[in-house]
């Protein structure tokens, strides 16, 4: 890029420009070259490239990018619901919505700025979406790219309504694997969780790690602020870094539910594996006036590194 952090702008960093279906995304970038996109259908990430321009996320190729459908892939934005439970729509209503661009976010940290881009989208319910679901909110987002590479996103929601109000939510990541069968997720060891191949029926980990050769769709409960997804085959680790997200959802559909969705290829799901930082088994209740964030930290380190960063 030829920028130095000392005298970054991150204004310079960002660009808006348009996809096929003439929607506005924003393309962000750091002084090293990495870079993320984020759609205004849905305040979806839609890429996150490391420096030497490599995808990190899964986008599969039979995605549908037509609104008003939710693209398969990136880091669709599942509220006020994951799945079923609550609204009518699976996954909510959010990610199939046009955000709208935040002309005065709040500054970053002085701290927290060297060499960091970032774009806040703004949310709020229309008449439409208030006969759906009858509670008004303004939903605000941060996605940022790091100096270092890494992608964070900040949900802030707050209830502008006159009575309480209760929600769901996730980030529902899709990661880019080299082979299923060769990842494990370090960091969900001993932890309570909900089998939605068996009913919600809950279940205790039994294993040092999560490893992969048939269907997952699992919500662990109440795990710690860090997990780990290690790829043996790049020798590469997802470092995910969560607060204000107690749940972790695991999925893989392997082989059957592959061929059984339309938007999805039928041998991609040993390319991908979500990993979402949720708030699940207990919905997050807001009074009037208050306001809860979710935050989702990703980097992506060499596996040899992991764990002194995990460390940290």
């Amino acid at each position: 890029m030829g920028h130095s952090a000392a005298v970054w702008d991150h204004r310079t960093a960002i660009e808006v420009t348009k996809d096929w279906n003439g929607i506005d995304q924003v393309v962000l970038r750091n002084p090293q070259g990495a870079s993320a996109r984020v759609s205004l259908h849905g305040g979806q990430v839609t890429s996150w490239k490391n420096e030497q321009g490599e995808e990190l996320l899964f986008t599969s190729s039979k995605a549908i990018f037509k609104p008003p459908k939710a693209m398969r892939g990136g880091i669709p934005i599942c509220f006020p619901q994951f799945e079923n439970c609550g609204s009518p729509e699976q996954h909510g209503f959010a990610r199939n919505k046009f955000w709208m661009i935040d002309e005065n976010p709040p500054p970053l940290p002085p701290n927290d700025s060297r060499g960091k881009s970032f774009i806040d989208l703004l949310l709020k319910p229309s008449e439409e979406d208030l006969k759906g679901w009858p509670h008004s909110f303004e939903f605000r987002l941060r996605v940022s790219l790091a100096a270092d590479g890494v992608l964070t996103l900040i949900s802030r929601i707050r209830n502008v309504n006159g009575k309480p109000f209760s929600f769901s939510f996730a980030y529902h990541t899709y990661l880019s694997v080299s082979d299923i069968s060769e990842v494990r997720i370090e960091g969900l060891e001993t932890l309570d969780y909900l089998d939605n191949l068996c009913q919600r029926e809950r279940f205790t980990e039994q294993g040092d790690a999560i490893t992969f050769e048939s269907e997952v769709d699992r919500v662990y409960l109440g795990s710690s602020h860090m997990i780990a997804v290690i790829d043996h085959e790049k020798k590469r680790t997802f470092v995910i870094r969560k607060e204000g997200l107690p749940d972790v959802v695991v999925w893989n559909p392997w082989d059957k539910k592959a061929k059984a969705m339309a938007d999805f290829g039928d041998e991609e799901y040993k390319q991908m594996l979500c990993v979402d930082g949720a708030s699940i088994e207990k919905p997050i209740t807001l009074k009037p006036g208050e306001e809860w964030t979710g935050r989702l930290e990703v980097a992506v380190v060499p596996s040899s590194f992991c764990s002194e960063y995990l460390d940290h």
